[in-house]
């Protein structure tokens, strides 16, 4: 049985549908996938004492999901790995960092120290994509995260956080390839 996928979108978002969002879940239920895509509460923010609650008991992720974030949802995908069993998770873009971005800051991500250990022991897979032209994330900080996760790196070129991509091709393809004879 395909493992479902969970897409969690970034901070400063209205809608889930952003970018490249609708055309994932189209190709995705497309494959068989089950799927869960739906705007977080307090979206724009992103603050992890709602985020990290609702996937919890809302969306009931566990040990069979896998789950998409971006941006800030890849910071969320990896505080909820700390501490819950899941199948796998692909991080785009995310930080590790509040950035020196006030936002970011209330965000509540960055209040504690990463247990890198334990987000890796609790899934099976791990993929990080970004790009080499992030306006918002330095590279920096996709490097100690691959440092600290050792995640398959999918690096594309001038992406520019995908903020106007529609589509991600090596994103589906990395899904497909992993999760789609499971």
């Amino acid at each position: 049985m395909k493992p479902r996928i969970i897409f969690i979108h970034g901070n400063h978002a209205t809608h889930w549908s952003f970018a490249f969002g609708e055309w994932l879940k189209m190709e995705l239920e497309k494959l068989g996938f089950p799927t869960f895509f739906e705007t977080m509460p307090d979206s724009v923010i992103a603050r992890a004492e709602y985020w990290l609650p609702f996937l919890e008991n809302h969306v009931k992720v566990g040990k069979d999901d896998v789950l998409v974030g971006w941006s800030s949802g890849g910071t969320a995908s990896m505080r909820y790995a700390e501490n819950h069993k899941i199948k796998g998770s692909v991080l785009i873009s995310p930080s590790c960092t509040d950035l020196d971005d006030e936002l970011e800051k209330q965000s509540g991500y960055y209040d504690k120290p990463w247990d890198w250990s334990a987000i890796k022991v609790n899934q099976e897979k791990i993929a990080l994509i970004y790009d080499d032209a992030d306006p918002y994330i330095p590279q920096t900080e996709f490097e100690f995260i691959a440092s600290k996760l050792q995640p398959k790196v999918l690096k594309l070129k001038n992406k520019k956080h995908f903020v106007n991509e529609a589509t991600i091709p090596e994103l589906l393809d990395y899904i497909k390839t992993i999760y789609g004879d499971v």
